[in-house]
Order: structure tokens, then C-alpha cells, then sequence
């Protein structure tokens, strides 16, 4: 089972309260984590990646293990805690501005 952290905004749409947990086929890794998401909550489709090219969207980043991830291949393996469930995937909605 993966834990999944989403930012406020994204669990209130999806109307979701708290840690998300999905069940993902292996290998785990971004792309797998996403998929099943969107496959859970469809609305949650096109807001952390984009429709067409299904490229991260800019204010979204993704941590695991305490590591930003968020520019790594969305195909690279994550750890082994996120794959075991030990410690969670993190998406995070950035902050911009000045």
C-alpha cells in the first residue's frame, strides 16, 4: 500500500480527507503513483500533470524520503519506503511569487 500526502487544495477537490492510500503495481515510481491516483480520483486528472504531455505541472513538487524528486525521470524507481508504505509520497503545491 502507497501513502500519499496531497496540499489542501487538491484533497478538497478530490474531497478527500487525509493520507490517500493506493494500491500500485510495481515498479513504484512516479509515474505509477500518479496513475493509479488519477485512476482513484479521476477529477484530480490534469492538475498535477498536464493532460496532454503529462509533464509535472510547474507549482506541483513531489518529495520522498525527504528528498525533493520532482525533476528526477518519472520512471526511475522511488525507495524502497515509499514501495513498503514505511514513509510517504509527498505532493506538494510550491509557493511563487515575490
Amino acid at each position: 500500500m502507497i501513502r500519499v500526502l496531497l496540499p489542501y487544495h487538491l484533497r478538497v477537490l478530490a474531497n478527500i480527507s487525509g493520507e490517500v492510500q493506493l494500491d500500485v503495481v510495481a515498479p513504484i515510481t512516479q509515474r505509477s503513483i500518479l496513475d493509479a491516483l488519477e485512476v482513484k480520483y479521476p477529477v484530480l486528472a490534469g492538475t498535477i500533470r498536464d493532460h496532454g504531455s503529462s509533464q509535472r505541472r510547474p507549482l506541483i513538487r513531489f518529495f520522498a524520503c525527504e528528498e525533493d524528486r520532482s525533476f528526477d525521470d518519472p520512471d526511475a524507481a522511488l525507495p524502497d519506503s515509499i514501495a513498503h508504505g514505511t514513509e510517504p509520497f509527498f505532493i506538494v503545491g510550491a509557493i511563487a511569487g515575490g
